[in-house]
């Protein structure tokens, strides 16, 4: 598919026709594709424009938040608010529109299990988001990141959660087998120190089944066991 025709197919989805198609095309550029591709700086992929992204997400959630529920307390703000925005939410929210299948990923990212990690998907939400805000201003960001989440909002606010404890649920269905080692272990981290990636390896009586990165280590194996879980977690003791 052409550059311009994918990213107006993508433009169709998230419904919203950007000025500076530069701009999205960065918001969707991993940086793995960049290194492969170009000679990197931070205006070429979506690192810087996630940052942003990020702080405009916090916002637009917590005014949401404090403006329709105000019963809420401090603490109880900062709990939902956690809920929606977390890597599993932003991610589920922009499989929604197939968004996963626009982002430009390097051949190591695209070859990784066949699967794209939630952290990366998570990641280019907050840069989309970033893009908005950039070349059409706040009230349309706040517009499209209200409708794009709207499921785990009103999930949230009526209640319920969307954190899914996927190494408990991996856990029970290991030690059907009966007696398991489970042992999740530190591959790699990098980047700065206020922006660290963790990369976890998931083994399962010493055999890797699962691989995960997160922002730390305890979402990095959240996300090896969901790995896991997907590629048939509950076969792994047959």
């Amino acid at each position: 598919m052409k550059e311009e025709n994918r990213l107006l197919n993508f433009e169709s989805k998230l419904k919203y026709i950007f000025n500076d198609k530069s701009l999205l095309k960065m918001a969707l550029t991993h940086k793995s594709y960049a290194y492969e591709h170009t000679n990197p700086d931070y205006d070429e992929y979506n690192e810087r424009i996630e940052f942003l992204g990020d702080a405009i997400l916090e916002h637009i959630i917590s005014d949401l938040l404090f403006s329709h529920k105000p019963e809420l307390s401090e603490g109880e703000m900062t709990k939902k608010r956690a809920s929606i925005v977390c890597e599993a939410s932003l991610s589920a929210a922009l499989k929604r529109i197939d968004g996963q299948e626009y982002i430009y990923l390097g051949k190591c990212e695209k070859n990784s299990n066949g699967m794209l990690k939630d952290a990366i998907v998570a990641d280019a939400f907050e840069a989309i988001l970033g893009a908005i805000y950039l070349d059409g201003g706040y009230d349309v960001a706040r517009y499209i990141c209200l409708e794009l989440l709207d499921k785990e909002i009103k999930t949230v606010l009526s209640g319920g959660s969307l954190n899914t404890d996927y190494k408990t649920k991996l856990q029970e269905l290991l030690q059907k087998h009966g007696n398991v080692k489970i042992e999740y272990v530190l591959q790699k981290e990098e980047g700065p120190e206020h922006d660290k990636l963790f990369t976890m390896d998931l083994y399962f009586n010493d055999k890797k089944i699962g691989e995960g990165q997160g922002k730390s280590k305890k979402l990095a194996e959240q996300e090896a066991a969901h790995q896991a879980l997907l590629n048939g977690g509950e076969h792994f003791g047959d």
